[in-house]
């Protein structure tokens, strides 16, 4: 498909996401959820977060023009995309959420007397970190070694168990937004309070790039195998 094909307002952000190189980046910047929101057209999403199609449209022109990275999407055969997720995506999630949590228990005991200190935070991540923690394991002992197997097409019923754990994921990245004024540290932050949320922004990037890459390619992929 060519990008004018592409550029339409009811291709599906899925389709930009995994087709059009830098797509990613330009939903990142407006809040499009391209993963667990993906079938959803351009059009809409637009009209959803009041942004003008338009100008979202030349934007991801641009970035296509500009960008020569590769779609993991079109270069990868789906044992490739496995490895590519376990390494990229589960491996980095695990180094980095329990940094994040320290960085927050730190963050919240330091500025405890402040009144916009974000009280609560570290908790969170640390459920969140359970939650993937759990949510990986489970695509590591049954999904994934299903689908490598050649058994893609007897995976439906895990596979709707994981996209309904992702939208809990995408749940508690607009909850971690809400908790961080969207990843905005006070003007007056410390070093480690800025660092925190820069990271949060990253881990809030990074996970839905992973969650795109399942939802969108590899379980497709993988059920009709």
């Amino acid at each position: 498909m060519t990008t004018t094909t592409l550029l339409r307002p009811e291709t599906s952000l899925a389709d930009l996401a995994t087709q059009l190189p830098g797509a990613i980046r330009v939903f990142h910047r407006h809040h499009l959820d391209f993963c667990c929101g993906g079938h959803v057209s351009l059009g809409s999403a637009c009209a959803e977060r009041k942004l003008d199609v338009g100008s979202v449209t030349a934007e991801l022109r641009d970035e296509s023009a500009r960008s020569s990275e590769p779609l993991p999407a079109d270069t990868l055969a789906v044992p490739e995309l496995v490895a590519h997720i376990l390494e990229r995506f589960h491996a980095k999630h695990r180094e980095d959420l329990p940094q994040l949590v320290a960085m927050a228990r730190k963050v919240e005991k330091v500025h405890a007397e402040r009144a916009d200190c974000p009280r609560g935070l570290a908790a969170f991540l640390a459920f969140l970190s359970d939650e993937l923690e759990s949510h990986m394991q489970k695509e590591e002992q049954v999904l994934f070694p299903m689908i490598l197997s050649g058994r893609g097409r007897m995976a439906a019923m895990p596979v709707q168990v994981m996209e309904l754990e992702h939208k809990e994921h995408g749940a508690n990245l607009e909850r971690l937004r809400k908790l961080t004024n969207d990843h905005t540290a006070p003007s007056d932050a410390c070093a480690t309070w800025t660092g925190l949320y820069l990271g949060l922004a990253e881990l809030e990037r990074e996970l839905m790039q992973h969650i795109h890459l399942e939802n969108n390619v590899l379980f497709p992929r993988a059920l009709r195998a």
